[in-house]
């Protein structure tokens, strides 16, 4: 496994539910994200969220196109998110979808972790690169 690491500015921006009920307590955002460090990208993404009626419960998925540069390999891939907040304690999934890599970066295959220290993001990204 390879390591990159860095930090990332992201926007939110909170989208219209699908449905007229207001998608049953469901929650759409866009994603912008800017990528620094090891990955030199930028990505656009949409992400679904829920909240409990007890405080600090939630739950979100999420997919991103990342196109840019890891380590210098240029390309785009694709991440999927997957989260839950129980009770405050957070679990957190970042997978890079399967063969959805292009360019120099075809055959992508890894994980990532979000850290967010003093209001700050960066990412930890673990990843191969093979065909």
């Amino acid at each position: 496994m390879t390591r990159a690491n860095g930090p990332f500015d992201v926007k939110m921006t909170p989208q219209p539910p699908e449905d007229a009920t207001g998608g049953a307590g469901l929650g759409r955002m866009a994603l912008d994200k800017h990528y620094h460090g090891d990955l030199e990208a930028s990505s656009k993404g949409q992400m679904l969220a829920a909240r409990s009626s007890i405080p600090g419960s939630a739950g979100y998925v999420a997919m991103e196109i990342v196109t840019g540069a890891l380590h210098g390999h240029t390309g785009t891939f694709v991440l999927q998110h997957s989260g839950t907040m129980d009770r405050g304690a957070p679990q957190l999934v970042i997978n890079v979808v399967p063969d959805s890599g292009t360019g120099e970066l075809t055959g992508l295959a890894g994980k990532m972790a979000i850290v967010i220290a003093e209001g700050k993001h960066s990412y930890e990204f673990e990843y191969t690169l093979g065909s």
